[in-house]
């Protein structure tokens, strides 16, 4: 499984990546982000499912890069979306059928976030494994592909487009952390990528478990403090009942 998350704010974008992969009773580690920085274009592309699917699908859109010499070809991020999509569709029609005859999903999904020369601002896309895509917006600015179900509450209650970079940087490992420790097809390294409105510059980094573990510890311990301070007026109606 993967846990990939985008976030478009007013101020830029966040993104986040696990790196594991499973396999049977094997663990093993790999990069699910891609960054194209050049001047006046910069873009991310992360993805979950099939790692083959993922892997020949990222190699093609490269290739169509490739042979326009850089990314200037695409002066709207939607359009490096569209060639991502339809380098997608292609996948699909060289391998759908031989993949669920052994009985496994053509499921790829992808996040694509950045700007090129011509958008009025960032953008953030998630993309179908069909190759047709959503623009994410003010109205819910973040998604997450992969493992969604443990990380969305956080997100939800602290996220909104106002919301600061560092703000959403914390919320966003907050969100991955409590799908970490909910499902054990998720884990660190951890990928994080920046990017400032107009920047045309994307800021990655990777975190080791260890670099973060003050910070797991920190919140699982303030979890335990934010619970025994609830108000308990309200369970004395049913408290009251157990002899």
């Amino acid at each position: 499984m993967t846990y990939c998350l985008g976030i478009k704010l007013k101020t830029g974008l966040v993104a986040i990546a696990d790196t594991r992969i499973s396999s049977g009773t094997e663990t093993t580690t790999a990069r699910k982000v891609t960054i194209y920085n050049e001047e006046g274009h910069s873009l991310f592309l992360m993805t979950s499912g099939l790692r083959s699917v993922r892997d020949k699908a990222v190699t093609y859109f490269n290739e169509v890069i490739e042979k326009e010499h850089s990314t200037n070809n695409f002066n709207k991020l939607y359009k490096a979306v569209n060639a991502f999509g339809e380098q997608l569709r292609r996948v699909a029609s060289e391998d759908r059928s031989s993949l669920e005859k052994a009985g496994l999903y053509f499921n790829l999904h992808a996040i694509v976030g950045g700007q090129l020369k011509d958008d009025d601002e960032h953008k953030l896309y998630l993309i179908y494994p069909e190759g047709n895509w959503i623009e994410i917006g003010e109205g819910t600015p973040f998604v997450i592909i992969g493992n969604s179900g443990y990380g969305k509450p956080i997100l939800n209650r602290t996220v909104n487009y106002e919301t600061s970079i560092s703000n959403a940087l914390k919320a966003g490992f907050l969100s991955f952390d409590s799908t970490r420790v909910s499902a054990n097809d998720v884990d660190f390294p951890i990928d994080v990528v920046i990017y400032k409105k107009n920047s045309f510059e994307m800021i990655e980094h990777r975190y080791e478990k260890e670099d973060m573990a003050k910070i797991s510890d920190f919140w699982a311990q303030e979890l335990q403090v934010a619970l025994q301070n609830i108000p308990e007026e309200w369970m004395n109606v049913v408290l009251n009942k157990v002899q």
